[in-house]
Parts: structure tokens; sequence; C-alpha cells
């Protein structure tokens, strides 16, 4: 019975090892400014525009594969400030983007 859990123990810490060694080795970056417009839009996921959600039309604006602000539910100061904070704001390649209101 040691032995036995004595082998679950040394599986247990290999495991941990590899999956740190993998967190580190494929660490994605996440551009800030996605986060910046999630928290801006209305939160409401409703798919008025077209993505599935406040998250999916944030990542497409950042992105750039937005032109107009597709919106429907967000106020418009609120749509004001997330075009100007986009077109402000530049991203990890030093780009921002234009978006019409």
């Amino acid at each position: 019975m040691l032995s036995a859990m004595l082998v679950m123990l040394v599986i247990g810490a290999v495991l941990g090892a590899i999956l740190s060694i993998a967190s580190v080795v494929f660490h994605v970056e996440v551009d800030k400014r996605e986060e910046a417009v999630t928290s801006m839009l209305p939160g409401y996921n409703c798919g008025a525009c077209g993505y599935p959600g406040c998250s999916g039309l944030a990542h497409s604006m950042v992105e750039g594969e937005v032109t107009t602000f597709n919106c429907k539910v967000a106020k418009p100061e609120k749509k004001q400030e997330i075009i100007d904070y986009l077109a402000n704001t530049p991203g990890p390649d030093g780009n921002t983007v234009t978006i019409k209101g």
C-alpha cells in the first residue's frame, strides 16, 4: 500500500511539473484592449450585433474586423467612449482601431 501511494505521488509530481512547464511555454498574451472594451459594453450578450456575445464583439472590434459600431443596446455616451478608446489606445502591435459611430 505504501508503494502505491508513492507511485501516485511521483506521477502527480511529474504531471504537475509538466503542466507548469507547458503553462510557461504556451503562454498567450491577451490584448488588454479587448478586456477593457468588453467591460465598457453593456454585458447583455443579446447577440443583436451579430456576434455570440459582448466578448465576441469586443474581440472583433479590437482586431479591426468591425468597421461600424454594431451594438444596438449601448448608450450613446458609452458608444462614443469605446470608439475614442480604440482610436487613442494602441495595441501590442502599435496600431489603433478606427470604428465609425
